[in-house]
């Protein structure tokens, strides 16, 4: 079956989950400036789960314009991924609301841990479904920053659990940047074999 519902389902639900995480930021009580600190926890934790679904957005779409089929297993898979994607405005609102509280913390590493398995399990599931001539596998490669980002999501945690909140956010935030980065092996391969939709 062809990618295009799929591809439309993904896109609305990232778009829901952006709209509830901005209709809980909270604007201060304030008319001043210096109101804004009051709620600048709520929004450094909202700037890093949009960047976080901004990045699962921009490469979910890269990804299947290499894929030129999907089978049932592809679609649960994906589901499994929009699933992990939908707790991040409930994961976010709890770190903000209770102020980087440890607990809170670790969830959301949890949250970003099991969102990104998901994502690796997708790829695999998609590469079962092409077989061994699809076109993602090449593309893929070794998936270095996938493995990368899986151990700094555990050492964020652990470091959340023993250490200090603020070393876990730092963790958390080196991930996304590292993601931000656009992989230039990808565009060239949606370029060359991609569907162009």
């Amino acid at each position: 079956m062809p990618t295009s519902r799929l591809e439309a389902f993904s896109d609305g639900v990232l778009a829901i989950i952006i709209t509830i995480m901005v209709l809980e930021l909270r604007p201060p009580e304030g008319p001043s400036l210096e109101d804004l600190g009051d709620v600048s926890t709520g929004f450094l934790t909202y700037l890093l789960s949009f960047v976080y679904i901004g990045i699962y957005w921009s490469n979910h779409h890269h990804m299947f314009q290499l894929v030129h089929r999907v089978n049932g297993a592809v679609l649960w898979a994906n589901l499994n991924l929009l699933f992990w994607l939908s707790l991040y405005p409930f994961t976010t609102a709890w770190m903000d609301e209770t102020g980087l509280a440890r607990t809170p913390v670790v969830v959301y590493g949890v949250n970003l841990l099991a969102a990104g398995a998901a994502y690796y399990v997708l790829e695999l599931t998609i590469l079962r479904a092409e077989g061994e001539d699809g076109v993602l596998r090449e593309a893929l490669g070794r998936d270095l920053k996938a493995k990368a980002s899986i151990a700094i999501y555990l050492l964020g945690i652990a470091l959340a659990l023993w250490f200090a909140e603020w070393a876990a956010i730092v963790c958390y935030a080196a991930v996304a940047a590292m993601w931000l980065v656009p992989d230039r092996r990808m565009e060239s391969f949606v370029a060359e074999h991609g569907t162009g939709v």
